[in-house]
């Protein structure tokens, strides 16, 4: 067997009697390399919920969003994304600077499925990858360490209505969010951010 269940695991497995069905899962289910299904299915995802972890061991989970395609698969065990323009905290991306430990979890809700993808992730400010996303800040890459499937019995149908309009897209001005626009953030906001160009449009 592997290593992917820890004592905490097994003292619940035992206590529900799964461990028999938690272990053919892990032979079944979880591997570490992307296969061409997984790699479809994270390559056709616009939203994902990120989760890291600081140096003192408290966990952090964030949304990151795109269009179709923000997320590419770069080799059979690595995926990449583009970190865009957010509220400057920098907390998810600050726990990758230091812990790196991630976990992704990527949700189809119109056809229920999901997909984990726990790993390893790193930043690089000049990434090749960056000039494919526009406005991306940098790129993160994450080494897969355990990928599977869980069962989508309770992830709730829902349909899509419309991207976000702040998607960054080539040859297209980004909107403002309204928040940075007010009073209380004006002297605060970084020298280069977009909100300081009286000419964008708010929303």
């Amino acid at each position: 067997m592997s290593d992917f269940y820890l004592d905490s695991h097994r003292e619940l497995q035992d206590r529900f009697d799964t461990r028999r069905l938690a272990d053919r899962l892990d032979e079944a289910l979880v591997h570490d390399t992307i296969l061409e299904s997984d790699k479809a299915f994270i390559e056709s995802r616009d939203m994902f919920f990120l989760a890291t972890v600081d140096a003192r061991g408290h966990v952090s989970c964030s949304y990151r969003g795109g269009d179709p395609g923000f997320v590419r698969v770069v080799d059979e065990h690595t995926i990449a994304f583009p970190n865009y323009d957010g509220n400057g905290m920098y907390q998810s991306m600050g726990n990758v600077a230091s812990a790196g430990q991630v976990g992704i979890l990527f949700i189809d809700f119109a056809q229920p499925r999901r997909l984990r993808f726990n790993g390893v992730a790193t930043i690089d400010h000049g990434d090749p990858l960056k000039s494919e996303f526009p406005e991306a800040q940098f790129v993160v890459r994450v080494r897969a360490r355990e990928i599977f499937n869980n069962c989508p019995r309770y992830i709730h149908k829902m349909k899509l209505i419309e991207r976000s309009r702040f998607v960054p897209k080539s040859g297209c001005p980004t909107p403002v969010p309204g928040w940075k626009t007010g009073e209380w953030v004006a002297d605060v906001l970084p020298e280069n951010d977009p909100a300081r160009d009286k000419s964008r449009e708010v929303i």
